[in-house]
């Protein structure tokens, strides 16, 4: 049985009470609904009247809008959501202790058009140690997870990098969005402080970030607009990224597909005119258990299908004969055969391949200034499709006294299309993508060559600067590391660095200059380089240029550069190498110098005359240099116009000494018998 009350109330609308009885067991349901009619009001309230009346209610006011609304470009937001202390305790230096955290960041494509390979920087500045990333991997090849991220660092979508608009997906925020979970370990900041970053933006070529601005203490966001200035040449299909440019490139296409596996062409090519290779290694993460069947070109650093076989791969493929699997680690390293491998047919005859991982600045010679191998690659479940193709990422190249890259994330691009040695119209990949690196130089990092100096009117040398090259694992207080590297005389160049110190001792005594204890640390360079002003006179000046291999290796097809804005339009010729002017970054201040045919080889440390008391001789080779003042009239050779500002071997910046050579006229001279006399007690010490 159902029975329906009615009510009435003074309210400012009519209101409801409905009571039902649905069965033998009485409910009371009240039901208050408010009704706005125009109708009479209603007769006297059974209520008492001393009943309070309730006020009208206050409409909510509406909730403010997302910040991210105001942002008509990308959005980016970092947010801090927790963190905790984690053993050790650090009671001595609190700067020191750990704390976990977790974190995220927010991409946001509010723009028109489609944001293609997103890359976010943010400036961890806590020593921050990653533990995990969802839905990106760090961009710059610098590091792998879990690993060190406390200097900041770049980050790129993983696996999907490409982020559409509201109006291609009707406002979809899965598809125009991305976030990315961070959980980590950074030191010294515990509540209530929160350790956030210092800097977020996008690094997209083409948008300009502001500061960003904090919303509370846990929350920073910024808004990238398109940068109107920036005129962009795009000839390539909506879908494609255009090539960029860089100092090195490295193209990853993908020439052959099957359901299992697939075949690819990596191809390293320099565009740097300073920039070179030597013994490369190429290094890159796998992202879905991959590995390496077979290469041909070059080959892995390390042969070993263990982790195959004891891993999900060994599963999935019961029936292979993982005997022939050339690598299963997650980030393989790739190294160049040598030359003689190049008409190998089983691993060599591959264009560009074979070079014993030399790649040349094309300033020297185009030819050589490319390398190139092929390889193999099984995927595993669920990308079991000839269409699934997923790139490496995470790619780094480093050689042996070489310039340090930094590598940006692989980016598709237009289908590669290769030459055809008949003329007609060549085979097209698959899939392409191109990784670009570009040299760098940062205030942390080590030179690996060093630059002395000496002029005709000081017999003393300025030697490289103290541990220009490095000091690690030195023991301490077996040498100073700060105090400045002694004078020498000039047949101390010769001497490797442990056989000088009788002669920089005697030297300093000589000239009476101070003597350290203890002494000054190494420079520890394995090329060292001295730039000897030879001549000054009224129309001109001469230079003399010497190179020093410490190493026991030899350098094939070395080079030198050398920049002064105000000696290079004065160059005439160098004597005994190849020399010309290069033009880099529309400027005319570097003159490039490589060895003559035949000469182009600098051959490395060896035994003296006799090992049981003579020391180890460097690999030598040396020019004279001369100029013009021609239209120089300005000029000063003596006090510093006749140096180098920068000195590049192999494209490596060497370090500069501190000061230069300076003329003193009231110096003692030292004659020929002193200098004898001194050397004949030093072969005496022996």
């Amino acid at each position: 049985m159902k029975v329906n009350y009615r009510f009435g109330f003074n309210f400012p609308n009519t209101t409801q009470i409905q009571i039902s009885n649905m069965s033998p067991t009485f409910f009371l349901f009240l039901t208050f609904t408010t009704i706005v009619t125009a109708q009479s009001p209603p007769a006297t309230p059974l209520l008492s009247p001393a009943t309070p009346l309730l006020p009208p209610a206050t409409p909510a006011a509406p909730p403010p809008a997302p910040v991210s609304d105001s942002c008509n470009g990308i959005f980016l937001s970092y947010t801090y959501n927790s963190g905790a202390k984690i053993p050790p305790e650090i009671k001595t230096d609190p700067t020191q202790q750990p704390y976990k955290f977790k974190s995220t960041l927010l991409v946001l494509n509010n723009a028109a058009e489609e944001l293609k390979s997103w890359r976010v920087f943010v400036g961890f500045q806590h020593n921050e140690y990653l533990v995990s990333v969802s839905n990106a991997i760090i961009a710059d090849g610098t590091a792998s997870l879990p690993g060190p991220v406390g200097n900041g660092t770049i980050f790129a979508g993983f696996p999907n990098a490409d982020l559409q608009t509201a109006i291609e997906t009707a406002g979809d925020l899965n598809q125009m969005s991305v976030k990315v979970e961070f959980v980590g370990t950074q030191f010294g900041v515990g509540a209530p402080d929160v350790p956030m970053p210092e800097d977020v933006f996008l690094v997209n070529d083409g948008y300009v970030c502001p500061t960003p601005t904090m919303q509370g203490t846990r929350v920073m966001d910024v808004c990238c607009m398109k940068d109107l200035n920036e005129i962009t040449n795009i000839t390539v299909p909506d879908q494609f990224l255009p090539r960029q440019n860089g100092d090195l490139t490295i193209m990853y296409d993908v020439i052959q597909t099957f359901e299992s596996n697939y075949r690819a062409s990596v191809t390293i090519e320099n565009h740097s005119p300073l920039g070179r290779l030597d013994n490369w290694n190429l290094t890159w993460d796998w992202m879905r258990d991959e590995f390496i069947g077979d290469i041909k070109g070059a080959y892995p650093y390390t042969r070993d299908s263990s982790p195959c076989i004891f891993g999900p791969q060994g599963t999935f493929y019961q029936n292979m004969d993982f005997s022939t699997v050339l690598n299963c680690e997650r980030r393989p390293t790739i190294i160049d055969l040598p030359l003689d491998m190049t008409n190998n047919t089983q691993l060599g005859m591959i264009p560009f391949c074979c070079r014993n991982g030399t790649i040349l600045p094309p300033t020297l010679d185009p030819s050589k200034s490319k390398s190139a191998f092929q390889i193999q690659v099984y995927k595993m479940p669920p990308d079991i499709n000839r269409s699934e193709l997923i790139p490496p990422q995470n790619f780094k190249i480093s050689g042996r006294l070489n310039p340090d890259y930094t590598c940006g994330p692989p980016v598709r691009v237009s289908p590669t299309q290769f030459p055809d040695p008949s003329g007609l119209p060549g085979p097209t990949a698959v899939s392409s993508w191109q990784v670009v690196c570009n040299i760098t130089q940062t205030k942390t990092t080590i030179p690996k060559c060093c630059v002395s100096f000496s002029a005709y009117y000081n017999e003393s040398v300025i030697p490289c600067p103290t541990c220009a090259c490095g000091c690690r694992g030195i023991s301490p207080g077996a040498c100073s590391t700060t105090s400045p590297a002694l004078f020498l005389p000039s047949q101390a160049l010769l001497v490797p660095f442990e056989n000088r110190t009788t002669l920089a001792t005697a030297w300093a005594h000589i000239k009476h200059r101070p003597v350290p204890n203890p002494l000054p640390c190494s420079d520890h360079c394995g090329v060292s380089i001295n730039w000897h002003l030879l001549t000054d006179y009224r129309n001109g000046w001469s230079s003399r240029l010497t190179i020093f291999n410490w190493e026991d290796a030899p350098f094939v097809d070395w080079f030198v550069a050398v920049q002064n804005d105000k000696f290079t339009p004065g160059f005439e010729k160098v004597y005994s190498f190849n020399g010309t002017v290069l033009d880099i970054n529309d400027k005319n201040n570097t003159i490039l110098m490589q060895g003559l045919p035949g000469l182009n080889y600098l051959v490395g440390e060896v035994d003296g005359a006799n090992p049981d008391k003579d020391p180890r001789v460097p690999g030598k080779q040396q020019s004279v240099i001369s100029f013009t003042k021609k239209n120089l009239p300005k000029i000063d050779v003596a006090n510093g116009d006749g140096f180098p500002t920068k000195v590049f071997f192999n494209g490596e910046e060497c370090a500069l000494p501190g000061i230069i050579p300076i003329s003193d006229s009231n110096r003692m001279r030292v004659s020929s018998l002193i200098l004898a006399i001194t050397f004949v007690l030093i072969l005496l010490q022996r």
